[in-house]
């Protein structure tokens, strides 16, 4: 075959672009999805249907990675090409791809979109998954990431972005603790909370206590109480567990009488604690099992 055959038969295998399906009325019903994002009661509605929504590139290329999982792609004209390109050489190349002015999104929307893109996404596949099906096995090492009552929209999608950073096996959340997949959260995540394997407690203690005493995961709680242990003078379990509290409030009573140690991260004078998702990246530099590069 000649170089330029050659080069013919490449560009003829190539996925072709999606095509796109132009929008030109907010009311149109194959968009309902994103109507009014900013409606907390749309949007409790919406997590009943189950469905979730992702904005950004970077968000919406982890989305398409999974099969069965984007349900449809929103797109300003700026876009358009580059989505149809993403999507069609994704695994997901079925997805919808919808596509409309930036003025007709912000009217479905309710907010100016300056990134001009969105996703739908299926719920299921990502958060309703039993903690015994995210475990590293009981001959295995184990780094999991406990948050307890953080509620913050941008510190619930920090925790995801340092556990992905540092290899933890799975983020477990209490009940309080906010919905990672929020479309801010799952921003600030950069997709993270799609791809690290999750759990959300219903029962806060039972599941603790389900960790230490079924898996073996030793509780290693943060605090800044002057009896916590340093740090640098813990050596890390083999199967570990970190908690991390609120923001304010830190950890609460059932985290902290389930941990087997408490430790807190030296510091400066003056200076007696850090915004939570350093200090988680802290914590989990020191403590995670996983072969970092």
């Amino acid at each position: 075959m000649t170089g330029s055959s050659k080069i013919h038969a490449e560009e003829e295998t190539m996925n072709k672009p999606v095509e796109a399906v132009h929008i030109t009325n907010a009311g149109d019903p194959r968009i309902a999805e994103y109507v009014a994002l900013r409606d907390r009661g749309l949007r409790t509605r919406r997590d009943r249907d189950g469905v979730f929504i992702g904005e950004a590139v970077l968000v919406v290329d982890i989305m398409l990675e999974s099969k069965g999982l984007t349900r449809s792609v929103l797109a300003s004209r700026r876009q358009a090409e580059r989505m149809a390109r993403m999507i069609a050489d994704s695994n997901s190349p079925e997805t919808p791809l919808f596509v409309a002015d930036e003025s007709i999104i912000e009217s479905i929307t309710g907010f100016n979109m300056h990134r001009g893109i969105l996703a739908s996404g299926n719920r299921g596949p990502v958060e309703d998954r039993p903690l015994e099906d995210i475990l590293p096995g009981p001959e295995k090492d184990a780094t999991l990431l406990l948050c307890d009552g953080i509620s913050n929209i941008d510190n619930i999608g920090m925790m995801f972005r340092n556990a992905a950073a540092f290899g933890v096996d799975a983020v477990i959340l209490s009940p309080e603790c906010h919905d990672p997949l929020y479309r801010k959260s799952l921003r600030v995540s950069i997709g993270h909370a799609l791809r690290v394997p999750w759990h959300r407690s219903e029962d806060w203690s039972s599941t603790l206590n389900r960790l230490t005493e079924e898996h073996g995961i030793t509780l290693i709680g943060t605090s800044i109480d002057t009896g916590s242990i340093p740090l640098d003078d813990i050596e890390s379990p083999a199967r570990v567990g970190v908690v991390m509290g609120g923001e304010f409030k830190g950890m609460g009573q059932i985290a902290t009488g389930h941990c087997s140690i408490l430790t807190r991260i030296p510091m400066m004078e003056g200076t007696d604690s850090l915004n939570v998702g350093v200090a988680a990246a802290v914590c989990l530099h020191k403590f995670s099992r996983s072969n970092r590069i």
